[in-house]
């Protein structure tokens, strides 16, 4: 088609792509459909990303990335990334040979020809995406198909004009250009309301799926199993809880599933001991200790702590949870260490059985 529907105007590409552009041109070299390339786009380079629908071309895909234009936020000419179907002998192949022949490549085109500045994370990322619109049912003036029109125009010669009569006659044709871009533009308006509807309907199985529902329906997914959801927590710990709802339910107050659920909470890679006695408290014998939670004794950088119980317990009533190497959790979490502990400990209190009791240490100990 002609006029706005060209996905990119004519310029100079560039012999490649920058790498600040590599996510994008995997999109158009692959040929990502619309929504997976959306959500690619989004989680690898935050950047706002749109969509412009244009004419489907002959044998081609519909719904998948075509082409992709990026407009600075700063201003200035916009960027075009487009994919290029090649023979193995180099040269553009047609709409007609099938995909298993031809190698596609992306290439990044400019209109000065200069290479583009680098991807800031305010510019815009629109992906032109072909559709089969309402353009097909209207004659091809319409189409762009026919661009011209021709009318003969009848004239005369001075001296025949002054004779009044017009035997001198001179016939000549006048072409005039058909402008079918404003129905064009009225047409895609109805074709964006037509798309929105559709998607939305073909997103209502996403709407029961954590991991990509809006997070105000967490909550009510959740309810469906009876899981209390706390809405404190970051989003993506409430997504993952959601949707481990059932199996946690079902290994609760078990080590699979109190590995299970700190890991989802806190990231810390634990492994539950059974059956692991505490330390002894014995005079004389003893390690004084003097904090009185594991995030004390953490900050303090005291020994492991020794406990007074009666020795005739049954070691079923005491479990051991197992922390990575003392070095390995402070490179991970850092300054957050303390916190961690506490939420590791909390974690613990709620999900272990009533008559069982715990310590927490580090693996080298």
């Amino acid at each position: 088609m002609n006029g706005p529907q060209l996905p990119v105007p004519s310029g100079k590409a560039l012999p490649a792509v920058p790498g600040d552009f590599r996510h994008v041109e995997t999109v158009v070299r692959i040929g990502y459909p619309v929504r997976q390339a959306q959500l690619y786009l989004r989680r690898s380079l935050g950047n706002r990303v749109t969509i412009q629908l244009v004419e489907a071309r002959r044998s081609e895909k519909l719904g998948r990335v075509r082409a992709a234009q990026i407009n600075p936020a700063a201003g200035g000419d916009p960027v075009f990334i487009r994919a290029v179907r090649t023979l193995p002998d180099g040269s553009i192949a047609s709409d007609f040979i099938p995909d298993d022949l031809v190698d596609v490549r992306a290439e990044l085109v400019t209109l000065d020809g200069r290479p583009p500045p680098a991807l800031d994370p305010g510019d815009e990322i629109v992906l032109h995406v072909p559709v089969r619109s309402y353009l097909r049912f209207l004659p091809g003036a319409f189409q762009g198909g026919v661009p011209t029109r021709r009318r003969d125009i009848v004239k005369a010669d001075e001296v025949s004009a002054r004779r009044w009569d017009t035997k001198d006659e001179i016939t000549t044709t006048q072409a005039r250009g058909v402008d079918g871009d404003a129905m064009r533009r009225l047409l895609f308006i109805f074709q964006h309301q037509m798309t929105s509807v559709v998607d939305r309907i073909t997103d209502i199985p996403s709407l029961t799926d954590p991991l990509t529902c809006d997070p105000r329906f967490l909550p009510w997914i959740a309810s469906w199993v009876g899981f209390t959801l706390d809405e404190g927590l970051p989003l993506h710990q409430q997504r993952e809880l959601v949707r481990r709802a059932i199996r946690l339910y079902r290994t609760r107050g078990t080590a699979e599933g109190m590995e299970e659920v700190i890991r989802v909470l806190t990231a810390a890679p634990v492994s539950v001991s059974p059956r692991e006695k505490p330390q002894p408290f014995v005079l004389g014998a003893a390690t004084l200790a003097g904090g009185g939670t594991p995030a004390e004794r953490y900050l303090d950088d005291e020994p492991p702590a020794h406990y007074l119980y009666r020795s005739e317990r049954a070691a079923i009533n005491f479990f051991a949870l197992v922390l990575e190497r003392r070095d390995r959790f402070e490179q991970r979490f850092r300054q957050r260490g303390p916190d961690v502990l506490r939420r590791i400990a909390q974690v613990v209190t709620n999900e272990r059985p009533a008559h069982v009791t715990f310590t927490i240490r580090f693996d080298e100990e």
